[in-house]
């Protein structure tokens, strides 16, 4: 009898355990990879390696690497160092179709390569603006700027998980990047509300992983996703149909529309749609005709569609703000930004995903966010509320080619281990 009492105590505590906790993931991260036998690395090749920095010889010289520091500019980045009467005024006389200065970023890395004398004279200086790429400014004898580009590959990889409180959550439990889960929320934006997820979603996923040096730097493409919400089954099918890769549900239907739906990485909500609202710094109540997301400072900011900018400035309440014409339907407005992205304003012609702003605090504001709104003929409308045309569903005379890719990709969906939402009841 106690035996059989202590028994249901376990599993009871167990499943209350589980659900306290949220532990709501079993997932298992697969790699499709090339297996190849490692080879030993002889003295010779280790020492040349050392010696070898972006393809320069710098076993005589100094070698320090920093971070550009916030508010640094790249003048701020020689200091200390000597370089010669003849290369600063190279420098100073550079154009901004050469190197354009102020695209030097807080937190990118920096490498100086300088002489062992007195004076520290600088070689070269090496910045790097993303993973991938970087400039080396040749300063010993007379300037020069060379840009270069690090070897990408690819490593297909697949995951699988339960939704707990939200998929970002979820997928930063598994230790994937934030980049993932935002292409898998613009790919899905339009048929599923990722504020509603209800904990149990579950989902499979195979994607491409970009490595430079074996290390992550960033997402390819997705190759396929399986999601289940609220007991409904979603298909993201990849296929290019002659105008880029694009993706479908297995109907051939496509899952984008004419405008993205969120205009920021995925985040929360913090005000809706409405025409009464508590102001929280006016005191009264008032009407919110767009939605607020919050953010970090600094978040980039997104068109959702192709368009012209119709303005692009500092104005009252708004603060810094850009506003821009889809179509003669649609104009979206993007409100509190901490500064405008280079190059936007009134006229110039924007992108769908490109990046217009950052998220900040400007006007009346009481915290970072950005205000979205949305005009369909000349009227405010909810954005998240709205309905969009569907972009063209797959054409008839790729139907055939289309049936082949989603099978295919069905098919390794199917091979991906699904984890069962966890026990968070016991019944006795």
């Amino acid at each position: 009898m106690m035996k059989t009492y202590l028994k249901k105590f376990v599993l009871i505590g167990t499943g209350l355990l589980t659900a306290a906790l949220g532990i709501f993931l079993l997932s298992q991260v697969s790699e499709d990879a090339v297996s190849v036998e490692p080879q030993p690395v002889t003295q010779a090749q280790m020492t040349e390696a050392r010696s070898l920095l972006f393809g320069m010889d710098v076993k005589n010289l100094d070698v320090v690497e920093e971070t550009v520091r916030p508010g640094k500019r790249f003048a701020d980045l020689l200091d200390g160092h000597y370089i010669s009467p003849v290369v600063t005024r190279q420098l100073n006389t550079l154009t901004r179709a050469q190197f354009d200065f102020r695209k030097i970023v807080s937190g990118r890395k920096y490498t100086l390569l300088s002489e062992r004398d007195s004076a520290r004279s600088l070689q070269a200086l090496i910045y790097e603006p993303s993973a991938t790429d970087y400039f080396i400014f040749h300063l010993k004898d007379s300037f020069k700027i060379t840009e270069g580009h690090r070897e990408v590959t690819m490593v297909e990889k697949q995951v699988a998980g339960v939704i707990g409180s939200s998929l970002s959550e979820t997928i930063n439990t598994i230790g994937l990047s934030h980049e993932l889960t935002n292409r898998f929320v613009d790919i899905f934006a339009w048929q599923i509300d990722f504020q509603m997820l209800q904990k149990g979603d579950r989902f499979k996923l195979i994607y491409e992983e970009k490595r430079v040096d074996a290390l992550p730097v960033g997402i390819g493409r997705i190759l396929g996703i399986y999601f289940e919400h609220f007991g409904n089954v979603y298909y993201a099918i990849p296929f290019d149909q002659g105008e880029g890769l694009d993706y479908f549900d297995e109907r051939g239907n496509s899952l984008r529309k004419a405008l993205l739906k969120y205009p920021i990485e995925f985040t929360r909500i913090s005000s809706g749609y409405t025409h009464k609202r508590f102001h929280p710094i006016l005191k009264s109540f008032t009407s919110h005709p767009g939605i607020d997301f919050v953010a970090a400072l600094g978040t980039p900011i997104r068109s959702v569609g192709d368009g012209i900018v119709l303005e692009a400035q500092y104005k009252g309440w708004n603060g810094n703000y850009v506003k821009i014409r889809h179509n003669d339907t649609y104009s979206t407005q993007y409100l509190h930004m901490s500064r405008i992205a280079e190059g936007v304003r009134p006229g110039v012609r924007v992108r769908q995903g490109e990046v217009i702003g950052f998220v900040g605090s400007t006007g009346l504001s009481t915290g970072p966010h950005l205000c979205y709104r949305f005009w369909k003929n000349g009227i405010q409308v909810d954005p998240l509320r709205v309905e969009l045309p569907p972009s063209q569903p797959v054409k008839e005379e790729e139907l055939g080619s289309f049936e082949l890719t989603k099978l295919d990709v069905q098919r390794r969906l199917n091979r991906i281990f699904l984890p069962e939402p966890p026990v968070t009841m016991v019944a006795y």
